[in-house]
């Protein structure tokens, strides 16, 4: 059975076109499903449901190809899904992909490889990146938001009991389980405390 899925980006386009050319390849007005959000977004009810009604032996299709998914690497992830479950994928315009073909499945089998070189040259271009920014004294990552200064005064300020906990996070500019990730309630350094003033 073909179950045909639509998407458009906005709330004011129309999906006319995508339901004409749905119908016009054999998918039953009543198997369609739609979403109007974009393709980007992870939450698309349409698309959840339509991939919950696949069973084995159907065929899931689209207008194009973007209409499916967010990136190329959740395209290639979602159609490697379906095809272990048994189900199709077929495109009907720009890159016209049939995986119940072999010729389909081998288009889409290079879609994957160009998914999978792109991850690579984006992981080799983070850890060039990551080592060239090293080799000039800088480190990756969000700084903490608890200095060394601050979790001496903070040490301190726990070990007076007269001390108002919300008071001094205003001060520090920092939540309570920051506060107390760092300093134990009697002012003691936790683990975590030990390894920012070991750093």
């Amino acid at each position: 059975m073909f179950i045909g899925y639509m998407r458009v980006s906005t709330a004011d386009q129309n999906l006319d076109l995508q339901r004409d050319a749905l119908l016009a390849a054999g998918v039953d007005d009543a198997h369609l499903y739609e979403d109007r959000a974009s393709g980007k977004k992870d939450e698309r009810p349409g698309l959840a449901a339509c991939l919950k009604a696949l069973r084995r032996g159907d065929v899931l299709v689209v207008w194009k190809l973007d209409r499916l998914g967010r990136s190329l690497k959740h395209l290639v992830n979602t159609v490697d899904d379906l095809s272990q479950r048994g189900v199709g994928f077929k495109v009907l315009t720009g890159a016209a992909i049939d995986t119940t073909t072999s010729q389909g499945r081998m288009l889409f089998g290079v879609l994957a490889s160009l998914a999978e070189f792109e991850r690579e040259l984006i992981r080799e271009r983070v850890t060039a990146g990551l080592a060239a920014a090293r080799a000039r004294g800088r480190k990756g990552g969000r700084k903490p938001a608890l200095t060394p200064v601050k979790l001496r005064l903070a040490q301190a300020a726990m070990a007076n009991r007269d001390t108002a906990v919300a008071d001094l996070c205003a001060e520090l500019g920092v939540s309570r389980s920051t506060l107390y990730k760092h300093v134990d309630p009697k002012g003691s350094l936790t683990r975590a405390g030990q390894a920012l003033l070991a750093r």
